[in-house]
């Protein structure tokens, strides 16, 4: 009979244990759906911090890099480009757009700076050097298809494309 008892109270506790463990994984659910908007303008801003550094290395020479050392016209064009749209995903400005570019520009540096630098195909990433570039690639399509997040300038300014156009609509008496 003793070990009834212990039986029932050892499978007490485990209910116990198992109700607050669930009570802490909704909890835990609800703290990060309620940060997922700022996690995402975190994201947007030091993706575009990152593409901004390669930038700054392949224009300015800052910091020295040995391969921008003495770059072709088209890594300059790259530069130009993560450079100047580097600093737009910052500050969340036209994200959509700015992210779109840069994914396509990521797309074409891994094929052709990376998996065909040597005239022969080299397919898999670690083998070409173009594991940042795809993983730029789709962090930016990513940012194309999110959004910027509440911390950029389109939140501020109130650009949130289909949202605004929606909103158009309505205060025009336009069936959505």
């Amino acid at each position: 009979m003793a070990a009834a008892s212990v039986d029932s109270v050892g499978w007490g506790r485990r209910v116990e244990n198992a109700m607050t463990l669930d009570r802490l994984e909704v909890s835990l659910d609800r703290f990060c759906v309620a940060c997922q908007p700022y996690g995402l303008s975190l994201f947007r801003f030091i993706t575009g911090l990152l593409l901004f550094q390669y930038g700054v290395a392949k224009i300015f020479k800052f910091p020295a890099v040995a391969m921008f050392a003495n770059p072709p016209p088209l890594i300059i064009t790259a530069g130009a480009l993560e450079l100047v749209l580097g600093g737009m995903l910052m500050i969340g400005l036209l994200t959509r757009i700015t992210a779109f570019i840069l994914s396509g520009e990521m797309a074409f540096a891994y094929f052709l700076g990376h998996m065909l630098k040597t005239g022969e195909p080299v397919l898999h990433p670690l083998n070409n050097g173009g594991t940042a570039a795809i993983l730029f690639c789709f962090a930016c399509l990513y940012l194309w298809t999110a959004g910027g997040g509440p911390l950029s300038v389109d939140a501020a300014a109130g650009a949130t494309g289909r949202l605004r156009h929606a909103g158009d609509a309505r205060s025009h008496g336009a069936a959505e």
